[in-house]
């Protein structure tokens, strides 16, 4: 059974998913600069995405997320925008509700965030 995969990690994948919807090419330092963390630490966080199969990496640093990476990104993404969204109708200022979502992201079940979508879209669809 494969180990789950570290918040950071899902984190990363984000970051490469949403960088790749921006440009074509994504490279670690377009990593570095979009979340602000040191070369070093994206350096190993992308050796164990390569590792674990959910990312692979060109001669030139080019990044490509895999069907296993794209994934789990889309998951984490979905999570990220339909969370945010959420929050935001429920009166959160957007810029704390980006980062409540980005933290509850993670964490939040499957139950409850399928059930949270079916409520905002009941909602959504009465008004």
């Amino acid at each position: 059974m494969a180990a789950k995969i570290q918040e950071s990690g899902e984190m990363y994948l984000e970051t490469i998913l949403i960088l790749s919807k921006k440009k074509s090419d994504v490279r670690s330092i377009d990593v570095v600069e979009y979340m602000g963390f040191s070369k070093p630490s994206v350096s190993r966080a992308m050796a164990k995405l390569r590792e674990d199969r959910y990312i692979v990496m060109d001669e030139d640093g080019f990044i490509a997320l895999t069907e296993k990476g794209r994934e789990l990104a889309g998951k984490i993404y979905e999570r990220h925008t339909a969370l945010t969204g959420f929050l935001v109708s429920i009166g959160v200022n957007e810029e704390t509700a980006a980062a409540d979502a980005c933290k509850m992201e993670h964490d939040i079940s499957d139950e409850t965030f399928e059930a949270m979508k079916r409520h905002a879209l009941s909602h959504a669809e009465e008004k």
